[in-house]
């Protein structure tokens, strides 16, 4: 008998668990790939969009490039699973029936209840914000002048907040535009969760950008002009960016399967399965318990790596065979201020680190092309990777 497996979710987790069943599974099951987009977006690299664009051809990828043909695809928006009857619900009145579930539906910006910053902010979670934050960040331009700058505040000096902050800085530069660029972090050094080193190699490049870093204080309330940081920083602004952390999405609040109370991200061992054995959870979406008791970070290495598992453990589960326990491996840090780049305890080959810990330059630079080549190239093929690679 066929089974039914969906996959919910577009994104590094959905677009993998899809290639992971397909070569696992292949003609055993009928599988149905659901989400709100029809492609496959290269986030990590989304932050280039801000300063050109025209990448957007490179890294959103259509589904049918991705998926077998004999899969499914259906675009539309989940609002919820049935476990009882096996079900998934979609915006449409619609249901789809299901066997197994791989849930990866990836999570929603967190703004901790900061009263006004949801309502003023943009984020960066999706093609059609970075495109909005580039058109917001060419209007301030043009409505600027050298006496009266545009005013850019990036919120949260992460990944995702040092990224945007350096393409913002690319955009300033190349268009010689009357921009400045904050970028404010509660904690006490940007990248709060790097090693001293490698955060102060960033604090140096963004400087060299002639963006402005405001750390040790949390952004406390916004309006429609101004950041109010700590007790008595006001930060008027002209576009405002929050970057500054992830909770689950929606409709994971009304799911009969076990979660986090506050995140509503969805809680599995590490094997993935959720409290319902028919329901797997990887990626964003979920908090995968490790071996050693901690959640796996939300990266998108980590959901590479899951992704790779995931239909293997679909598989064991038909077969009511031991499912594999999986352990995600650090590989190292890849970050980008512009088009300069820095590495830092990169693990390139079977775990094992590079020579050198710290590093900059070229190397860097074609290391962090390297990696969004290999993730396209891995669910498309070498011929798009290869158009990819110049703006990677």
């Amino acid at each position: 008998m066929t089974e039914n497996v969906v996959v919910l979710g577009s994104g590094y987790a959905g677009a993998g668990a899809v290639k992971s069943i397909e070569e696992n599974l292949g003609d055993r099951v009928d599988l149905t790939w659901i989400s709100d987009v029809d492609y496959h977006l290269v986030l990590h690299e989304a932050h280039r969009v801000i300063s050109d664009p025209s990448v957007k051809e490179k890294i959103a990828i259509p589904v049918e490039e991705i998926k077998a043909p004999s899969t499914r695809f259906i675009q539309a928006e989940v609002t919820g699973i049935d476990t009882d009857d096996r079900e998934i619900e979609l915006d449409d009145g619609t249901t789809v029936n299901y066997d197994y579930c791989v849930v990866a539906i990836g999570s929603r910006t967190a703004f901790f209840g900061i009263e006004g910053l949801q309502e003023h902010a943009y984020t960066l979670k999706s093609l059609d914000d970075a495109l909005a934050i580039h058109d917001a960040v060419k209007q301030a331009a043009r409505e600027a002048s050298r006496s009266d700058r545009a005013q850019i505040v990036v919120g949260g000096a992460g990944l995702s907040g040092i990224q945007t902050a350096g393409q913002i800085a690319e955009f300033r530069d190349r268009h010689r535009a009357p921009i400045d660029i904050h970028l404010v972090e509660g904690l006490d050094s940007v990248f709060p969760p790097g090693e001293p080193e490698l955060q102060e190699r960033l604090d140096e490049m963004l400087r060299e950008r002639d963006i402005n870093i405001m750390t040790g204080e949390f952004i406390g309330e916004v309006d429609e002009d101004t950041v109010y940081i700590g007790d008595d920083t006001e930060l008027p602004y002209d576009v405002l960016i929050w970057t500054g952390g992830i909770t689950g999405q929606g409709v994971a609040e009304n799911l009969d399967i076990g979660q986090d109370e506050r995140s509503h991200r969805l809680t599995t061992s590490s094997t993935f399965q959720t409290s319902d054995e028919r329901v797997f959870a990887i990626g964003d979406s979920a908090l995968v318990e490790q071996l050693n008791g901690d959640p796996a970070p939300p990266t998108a290495q980590a959901a590479w790596q899951a992704a790779e598992v995931v239909g293997e453990n679909v598989k064991r589960a038909m077969n009511g065979q031991p499912l594999r326990e999986w352990e995600h491996v650090d590989k190292g840090t890849l970050i980008s201020v512009g088009e300069e780049a820095v590495a830092y305890d990169v693990k390139p080959v079977n775990g094992f680190s590079l020579p050198v810990k710290l590093f900059g330059g070229f190397p860097a630079e074609a290391l962090k092309k390297s990696v969004a080549s290999r993730w396209i190239n891995t669910i498309t093929g070498p011929g798009r990777a290869a158009k990819a690679w110049p703006d990677m």
